[in-house]
């Protein structure tokens, strides 16, 4: 099933995690209705900006597969409204600054991005019924986020 013209629903569910535990990963009809509103409001303009294809690092995620992973409770992966994506051969900070300045967007994180190489960590991006252009960067586990965009180290 397409969620958009260039998204399946199928990236969206997909997980190595899942497949290892035999965990169901099926997403409700509204779940599949807010992947399909992150992809075309989000996902399809930052793809076609770009010009190259946005890799689904993680999508849809059941609460089962969220507590295997080690998900936050609330996380927005639940219902479908979140995804960490990168896009290979696109530096990660030049996403999420696209993202933060041109799309509509609930949280926008850029997770463990270093200055030295710009495929190092992954940026999550969410949009939700009522967004709240929360932009925020996380640099180590068992830290705060912190505002806008952020380096480790």
């Amino acid at each position: 099933m397409n969620l958009s013209t260039h998204f399946t629903l199928q990236e969206f569910v997909a997980s190595t995690k899942a497949e290892q535990l035999a965990i169901d990963n099926t997403p409700s009809v509204s779940d599949i209705e807010c992947m399909q509103a992150l992809c075309e409001k989000v996902l399809e303009p930052l793809r076609e900006h770009f010009g190259k294809p946005i890799k689904i690092i993680s999508g849809f995620r059941s609460p089962e597969l969220n507590r295997q992973v080690g998900g936050a409770p609330t996380s927005q992966h639940l219902r479908g409204e979140a995804a960490d994506i990168e896009i290979p051969g696109v530096d990660n900070a030049d996403i999420w600054r696209y993202i933060d300045e041109h799309l509509p967007y609930d949280q926008l994180i850029a997770e463990y991005l270093t200055t030295q190489k710009g495929s190092d960590g992954w940026i999550h991006v969410s949009y939700a019924p009522e967004n709240r252009q929360e932009a925020l960067s996380k640099t180590a586990k068992g830290k705060p986020y912190l505002s806008g965009l952020h380096f480790v180290g």
